[in-house]
């Protein structure tokens, strides 16, 4: 950004005398050239540089001296710039330069702005402010001699949010029913006009001039009806005023492919499954608890011949299927919540059956290696009924396509029987919430938002783009009116869907006061008035720091150091890096890491290093990984690998801090995710080549159990504990079912050898996947996959009932939980032995069986723990303990637990 301009006496006189007399035509006038500072890309209507932040502040970065500045506005749009001179029939808000630029509060709420420079309205022009943001809004810039300097077009989110959200943060939007009679709201500022579309007819609509809100009350009649909003408004996107006939983003009910919203109350008796009202929950887990399944609802059913709804709501009340059969088991043993991928209203998917396209090839004939699955599979995705589904395009309505009927409300009775089937499994429902963008924006056919109050629910760039740093339209959850959405919506699915928790899509988009107003309103949710208990509602998200916002460049953003110590947990990606190796975007997928062979059991990958380089790599993660096990906590001491006394904060994370929590629960450990290649596929990347099923496997184990007996909550994708594979794809939002799909029974394999994943995101990777996907080593059996299930279900179940990992406190951390032996000469290269309470847990990831000696612990009985004595694992029962010399003998590739006696 540049510095405020310098401003001259002379120049502030002639602003305070600039006419208001309407600005016309000068086409006939001479031309006059713009001055050379500003030239050519000063005089462009198409980008919005000034930025009208308050009833009084218009924010603008620009340089040098003007003589007369002014806002001039056309309510029908036909301003533009011809011959280097504003033409058009336009009025005029006269500006003066603030002096000092602007103040520090504005700097502080605009943080991004603090070097432009400030002008102020003129108080008699203010009176005609609330009608100049309801046209075309052009800020100019003129010298002496009135050749135009700058013209650009203005951004007005921030005095839209001074004017009017004060009263509008307080109205009840979208359809509200009242005795059976539906109010219909929308807010919409900027609008020339507003009506509803209500069965082909249109009905006029009221404004009210406080908050910008225009309704209208309905007829009993009205309830069911489909409706749109026809709204005239001045769109930049395009440049003129457009009437656009929108859905509500406040819906809570759609037709088909979203083309309609309907007027529906969820409260209507006739949407509540049997039971829906006496619905009882599994006891609630605290989320420093929680151990997450992460699901997608159609992976979960689609290929699950048992199931008699495949790929819908419905398949999660399947109660005799493979799936629920397997979610029953995980519950069990103490997994406590499904997370749900997007299940909202999404974009890309046709909802109905007959829309959805299928490939038109045997998937089953090529190769396990060829190319042949993923073109196949690539020609029909853009149809098919595939998409992770963070692509929003209404947030409070379910996704049609999981329904048995899109059209109407089928899907909010199915999708709360889908919550019921869950709950009756013993687990709670999580679901993946995504506001920081949409699917579209400006005038596009999906978009919504920016429809309706053009430049405002969008976040934009200093030109007035919208930006994308979120792969898509990003939103601006700092702006009241959407960060007014995101709470409403929130407390919709909570109260009448009984969600029990949120996971949130890019959190660090969010502002930390904006998720922090969501734990507030969800904490005001109450059994007696709501129906559901909103402090048991758990929170967490991606706090990841990137794009226009990052490093709090506009607002303090909700990511992992700044959410620390407000109950909502961050995911931590220090342990799944360590312990998979590199991360998800190096060049050569055979970086190894702790889990993975790294030093131990070494591959051919060059991209290693040296042996005394990968040992060096190694004892890093493996304090990094130390790190992971107390809960990511920034205050936690212990001895590092070098010897040194460290804090959890002072281990270094790729320049970051690895230590980042104030408390257990404040970060949520995982080894794998829906993001990148799932567990199994990266260990296949990276351990040697040789490798077998079986030793893999252990791996596996080994790998989820540093995320499942970490403090504070941890995530698993679905599937891992069976080997799931998606044929090594790294990104397979839209990869279809063939690539996607769980399989349930082990005799449907894993997943692997599907042929090489979609060329699109990972044909970089093809020369290593490649002579992987023939490998019959990388081919588990049901031994393996069983196997591997079992043992993690031991794992969950020993998290879930001793009381050393549930640890409330950083204090209690510190007290009960150490690393023996951390930085001394005892410590082993590939093996962590953590002492916790009364339990010891060794880590041994290397290949061969290892000693550790904890000479503090001589003369005290420890056994292996009874759930790993009695468990599933036969190796892991060979683990012993020498009392006489304090010594645990663990098997290669094991985790085992011992338990003091």
């Amino acid at each position: 950004m540049t510095g405020s301009p310098r401003r001259t006496l002379v120049a502030t006189a002639i602003a305070l005398l600039a006419a208001v007399a309407p600005l016309t035509s000068s086409a006939t006038a001479a031309p006059r050239a713009p001055a050379a500072a500003d030239a050519p890309a000063a005089l462009d209507l198409s980008t919005s540089r000034a930025q009208w932040i308050d009833e009084n502040t218009v924010a603008w970065d620009v340089q040098g001296d003007a003589a007369s500045q002014e806002l001039v506005y056309a309510r029908d749009g036909q301003l533009t710039v011809k011959d280097g001179e504003l033409a058009g029939t336009g009025q005029r808000i006269r500006l003066t330069p603030a002096a000092g630029g602007l103040t520090a509060a504005q700097r502080e709420k605009y943080p991004h702005l603090k070097s432009y420079a400030a002008f102020t309205v003129d108080p008699r022009d203010r009176d005609r402010v609330r009608h100049a943001l309801t046209g075309q809004l052009v800020a100019t810039r003129s010298s002496a001699d009135g050749t135009l300097i700058s013209a650009t077009g203005v951004q007005t989110q921030g005095v839209l949010d001074d004017l009017y959200s004060a009263a509008a943060t307080k109205a009840a939007l979208g359809p509200q029913f009242k005795g059976g009679r539906p109010t219909l709201a929308l807010w919409a500022p900027t609008a020339q006009s507003v009506s509803l579309e209500l069965d082909g007819k249109r009905v006029a609509m009221r404004r009210d001039d406080a908050s910008g809100v225009w309704s209208v009350a309905g007829a009993r009649s009205w309830s069911g009806k489909q409706y749109r909003y026809v709204v005239k408004v001045w769109a930049p996107s395009v440049q003129k005023v457009v009437t656009n006939k929108v859905t509500d983003p406040y819906s809570t009910a759609l037709t088909a492919d979203s083309e309609r919203s309907i007027a529906v109350d969820l409260d209507d008796p006739k949407l509540a499954p049997k039971g829906w009202a006496q619905l009882k929950k599994p006891k609630a887990t605290p989320l420093r608890d929680a151990q997450i399944q992460e699901l997608h609802v159609r992976d979960f059913s689609v290929e699950d011949r048992t199931a008699k709804h495949p790929g819908r709501y419905l398949a999660f009340t399947d109660t005799a299927s493979d799936g629920m059969k397997h979610l029953r088991k995980l519950a069990e043993a103490g997994t406590s919540y499904v997370h749900l991928l997007p299940a909202f209203d999404i974009g890309t998917i046709p909802e109905r059956a007959a829309d959805q396209a299928e490939p038109d090839c045997d998937l089953t004939a090529p190769a396990p290696d060829s190319d042949a699955q993923q073109a196949c599979v690539t020609k029909t995705a853009a149809k098919d009924a595939y998409n992770w589904g963070y692509d929003p395009l209404h947030f409070t309505v379910p996704e049609g396509s999981y329904a048995s009927d899109p059209a109407g409300t089928r899907r909010t009775v199915e999708f709360r029987r889908m919550v019921q089937g869950l709950n009756g499994s013993g687990l709670r429902t999580v679901m993946d919430v995504v506001y920081n963008h949409t699917v579209a924006s400006g005038q596009a056919d999906k978009s919504v938002l920016d429809k309706i109050v053009p430049g405002y629910y969008q976040r934009l760039m200093a030109d007035g783009t919208v930006a994308t740093s979120t792969c898509c339209a990003n939103t601006a959850p700092e702006n009241a009116m959407m960060g007014k959405l995101v709470v409403d919506s929130l407390v919709t699915w909570a109260k009448e869907y009984k969600v029990d928790g949120f996971r949130f899509d890019l959190m660090g988009h969010h502002p930390k006061a904006n998720i922090l107003a969501v734990r507030k309103a969800l904490d005001a949710l109450t059994v007696k008035k709501d129906g559901v208990d909103g402090k048991k509602i758990v929170l967490y998200g991606e706090g990841w720091n990137f794009g226009e916002i990052a490093d709090d460049a506009r607002f303090v953003q909700a990511t992992q150091k700044n959410m620390a110590g407000t109950g909502v947990a961050t995911f931590s990606d220090r342990g799944r890096d360590a312990v998979r190796g590199g991360g998800p975007f190096d060049g050569d997928p055979g970086v190894q890491g702790f889990a993975s062979g790294l030093f131990t059991d070494p591959n051919a990958s060059k991209a290693n290093g040296t042996p005394a380089e990968q040992k060096a790599r190694l004892l890093h993660y493996q304090d990094l990984l130390k790190v992971a096990l107390t809960g990511n906590l920034a205050g936690y001491t212990f001895t590092d690998s070098a010897g040194k006394r460290v804090k959890g904060s002072e281990v270094d994370y790729n320049g970051a801090p690895a230590g980042y929590a104030a408390a257990p629960g404040d970060a949520l450990s995982y080894a794998d995710a829906h993001d990148n290649e799932s567990l199994y596929d990266a260990l296949a990347f990276k351990l040697p080549a040789d490798t077998t099923a079986a030793e893999r496997a252990r791996m596996q184990v080994l790998a989820m159990a540093t995320a499942t007996l970490a403090q504070g909550p941890s995530l698993s994708q679905a599937g891992s504990d069976l080997l799931r594979s998606k044929s090594l794809d790294r990104n397979s939002f839209d990869s279809g079912d063939w690539f996607n799909a769980l399989h349930w029974n082990c005799r449907d394999g894993n997943g692997f050898g599907r042929g090489l994943p979609p060329a699109a995101d990972n044909k970089d990777k093809w020369a290593f996947g490649k002579p992987l996907l023939t490998s019959p080593t990388l081919t588990p059996g049901c031994a393996e996959i069983n196997g591997t299930s079992a043992a993690y279900q031991d794992l969950v179940k020993l998290r879930a009932t001793e009381p050393a990992f549930s640890l409330a406190t950083a204090g209690q951390v510190q007290s009960r939980l150490a690393f023996p032996l951390s930085g001394t000469s005892a410590e082993t290269p590939g093996v962590i032995t953590m002492e916790l309470g009364n339990l010891v847990v060794v880590f041994n990831a290397t290949p061969e069986a290892q000693r550790q000696h904890v000479t503090a612990l001589k003369d005290t009985a420890y056994a292996l723990h009874p759930i790993q004595a009695k468990g599933a694992d036969p190796v892991v029962k060979s683990a012993a303990y020498d009392r006489r010399s304090g010594t645990f003998d663990v098997p290669a590739r094991s985790v085992a637990v011992f338990e003091r006696g």
